[in-house]
């Protein structure tokens, strides 16, 4: 064996595996790196199916804090506007009702992320559950479906870093 061959594969090797090293490194954080979820959002629920008829076609708006450790998410919610057949109201001060979010986020490399969140609402009188699957995950904007305690309700949830006009 020559020993100049030899230190010529070893150095072979380690460059490749380097340069390897790199790009997959780049490839992971740059283009299917994590979507920036922490801080403040604004969603907006509309029940489709419910088992209590005047809460057909309602509208619930949120404000959200949520941050995010590895795939755990924690947070918090409050209630700011109702948009239903019985009223029409935003929600001030002692008026808001507050939750408590957890979750999980799901990174997907060949299709859209997944965010599931499990929100226990401290309602005025009893607490209640909701789940929310969110399906179209990014920095802006997150759409998906949600499922409720609250007279069995389901429907469509829009999550955004705007408030809704």
């Amino acid at each position: 064996m020559n020993f100049d061959t030899f230190l010529s594969d070893v150095l072979s090797g380690i460059v490749s595996g380097t340069f390897l090293t790199l790009i997959f490194f780049f490839v992971k954080e740059k283009i299917f790196s994590y979507p920036e979820i922490d801080g403040k959002w604004y969603f907006e629920i509309e029940t489709v199916n419910t088992a209590y008829i005047p809460y057909q076609g309602m509208k619930l708006y949120y404000v959200a804090f949520i941050s995010y450790e590895g795939d755990k998410i924690t947070g918090s919610i409050e209630k700011i506007y109702e948009l239903s057949s019985a009223r029409t109201q935003e929600l001030i001060g002692t008026e808001r009702i507050r939750g408590i979010v957890k979750g999980c986020f799901e990174k997907f490399y060949f299709s859209k992320d997944k965010m599931r969140l499990h929100i226990i609402e401290n309602g005025k009188i009893r607490e209640s559950s909701h789940y929310f699957d969110l399906s179209a995950v990014t920095s802006h904007e997150m759409t998906g479906k949600f499922f409720s305690t609250i007279a069995d309700q389901s429907g469509n949830v829009k999550w955004q870093r705007d408030s809704f006009q």
